[in-house]
């Protein structure tokens, strides 16, 4: 069910996202609080990154609602972790299953949901960001050790995307899930929030 934040707390900045499940996001989030203590994200594969929206919030989600259940769930491979060169953002790149989530993305990217993104889009999951330029060696090196010493799953199935809004306070909040592969299922789920509520 869409949820809307209150007021104050809304800024125009949604995303669309992909929660990874445990226990790998477990050892995830770990990663990122010893990278960036205080950095309290759930461990995500981004879908559609952070974009202001022209129209309003339902008409996004509504866009994310007919679309979503039309693409099929699929599989996501985990590789190596990487810095993007320009941002030095830290990430762990995504091998099989890359070019379903850039289709996924591409096919998303229309009509209430239409950004022109400042960066091509790169299927990864985040590690670490906004760091300081003497920080990034240090760190890359500790993520590195801390991935080639996991010894868990590092392939997850994709087959639900979050629809998501930042706050005044960088928190972002869940407003709504969709399903991949089910077209029809989030409309039932809806009518039937709205006359059980």
């Amino acid at each position: 069910m869409f949820k809307d934040p209150p007021a104050r707390e809304r800024i125009n900045s949604f995303a669309l996202v992909a929660y990874i499940p445990e226990p790998l996001a477990g050892f995830l989030d770990r990663l990122r609080q010893e990278l960036v203590p205080n950095c309290f994200l759930r461990a995500h594969v981004t879908i559609l990154p952070p974009r202001p929206i022209s129209s309003t919030p339902e008409a996004a989600w509504k866009v994310v609602q007919e679309l979503v259940p039309r693409s099929r769930p699929f599989e996501l491979q985990l590789a190596g972790v990487v810095v993007f060169p320009i941002t030095d953002v830290i990430y762990v790149s995504v091998g099989q299953g890359s070019g379903d989530l850039r289709d996924l993305h591409d096919r998303l990217n229309t009509g209430a949901l239409r950004y022109d993104e400042p960066y091509r889009f790169h299927p990864h999951i985040t590690l670490a960001q906004e760091l300081k330029p003497d920080e990034v060696d240090e760190l890359v090196t500790v993520a590195q050790t801390r991935w080639a010493e996991y010894r868990g799953q590092r392939r997850f199935r994709v087959d639900k995307t979050v629809f998501v809004q930042n706050t005044r306070r960088n928190v972002w909040l869940d407003l709504g899930e969709c399903t991949l592969g089910q077209p029809g299922s989030n409309l039932v789920r809806e009518l039937t929030d709205l006359l059980v509520g």
